[in-house]
C-alpha cells in the first residue's frame, strides 16, 4: 500500500543521495590534491580553511570535526613548520594559529589544484551560487 507521503519520501531519499555523492566526490579531490602535496585530507582541509588567524575551536568548526581532532592535525602541521600558535591579541587565555609563510605557500598551492577538475566544475559561478543558496537554506531550518 502507497501513503501519501511516499513520493515525497522516495525525493527525498534520492537528493539525500546526490547530495552524499557529491560531497563524497569533493572529499575524494581534495583527498588527492592533498596527497600530492605530501598532505593527509584533514591536514588539507586545514589548510583550505586557514583563510586568516583563527583559534582552534573556529578551525575545528569550519573543519567540521571535534576540537581534539583539529588539535592534531594542527600538532602534525606545526611540527611542519605550515602553522604557527601565538597569542591571541584579545583574548590571552587562547591561542590563535597563523599560517607560516610555508604553510601559505603551500595553502595557495592546495586552493589552485582544488580548482583544477574540481567536482563543481561543471556549473557556471552562477549555478554554484544557487546551489550554495539553497543547500544554507536547507540546512538553516528556522
Amino acid at each position: 500500500m502507497t501513503t501519501s507521503s511516499e513520493p515525497q519520501a522516495i525525493a527525498e531519499r534520492r537528493l539525500c543521495g546526490l547530495v552524499n555523492g557529491l560531497a563524497q566526490q569533493i572529499a575524494d579531490h581534495l583527498r588527492e590534491r592533498a596527497v600530492a602535496l605530501g598532505l593527509t585530507a584533514a591536514q588539507g582541509t586545514a589548510l583550505r580553511e586557514m583563510a586568516g588567524p583563527m583559534t582552534m575551536g573556529e578551525l575545528a568548526e569550519r573543519m567540521s570535526c571535534e576540537p581534539s581532532n583539529a588539535t592534531f592535525v594542527v600538532d602534525k602541521l606545526e611540527k611542519q613548520r605550515l602553522i604557527e600558535r601565538r597569542a591571541h591579541p584579545t583574548d590571552r587565555r587562547a591561542k590563535q594559529l597563523v599560517l607560516t609563510a610555508e604553510g601559505t605557500a603551500l595553502r595557495e598551492r592546495l586552493l589552485e589544484l582544488l580548482t583544477r577538475d574540481s567536482p563543481l566544475a561543471g556549473l557556471t559561478s552562477e549555478q554554484q551560487g544557487v546551489l550554495q543558496g539553497l543547500i544554507e537554506q536547507a540546512i538553516t531550518r528556522p
